[in-house]
């Protein structure tokens, strides 16, 4: 972990120095992080690969702006975040309707046991997606990227105390919504 932090934060350096082709490397290291997560947070493939190419941009021009004491991940994920905040903000101003089915899994094996597989999945993805925006992030963050709490409140701009009621309020809202899939 120690030298995957000393990595982004050497190409941090370099490339706030001028060498441009270090954009290259982070963006190796980090580029399906960095979606799986804007997914996750949007629930749009396609914005969450736009908005994944746009936080490599803005960090591009923030290179000068980058301390190496800082937390590269935490200093990613909070432009991440900010561009996620911002989207859904403009989605709420400008509703559209969605033309995405739903995708079909080939499966092997009991096609029944598949469907229920599919639907639970269907059912955490859209639990999730129905969170205020701020639970959402917070629960995102810890879950799916393993961030710290001091870290996400670094990101989310808050108390590490918020973000500690933020997941709780999240795992509540996603037990009682989920509730039938948690029974025996």
């Amino acid at each position: 972990m120690t030298e995957a932090l000393d990595q982004d934060r050497g190409a941090m350096v370099r490339l706030a120095a001028g060498e441009d082709l270090a954009l290259n490397e982070i963006m190796d290291r980090w580029k399906s992080r960095l979606t799986a997560y804007l997914y996750r947070f949007t629930g749009n493939e396609s914005v969450a690969l736009d908005l994944t190419e746009e936080a490599f941009v803005q960090l591009y021009q923030g290179r000068s702006r980058f301390r190496p004491e800082a937390i590269f991940s935490s200093w990613l994920f909070g432009i991440a975040a900010n561009l996620g905040r911002n989207h859904l903000r403009w989605k709420g101003r400008h509703p559209t309707l969605s033309l995405e089915a739903a995708d079909a899994v080939a499966s092997k094996g009991d096609p029944g046991q598949a469907a229920e597989l599919r639907e639970r999945e269907d059912a955490v993805r859209t639990a999730i997606a129905a969170l205020p925006p701020d639970l959402r992030e917070a629960l995102i963050l810890s879950e799916y990227e393993r961030l710290s709490h001091a870290e996400i409140a670094s990101i989310a701009g808050c108390s590490v105390k918020a973000v500690e009621r933020r997941l709780s309020h999240a795992r509540d809202l996603l037990r009682k919504e989920l509730s039938r899939y948690l029974r025996g």
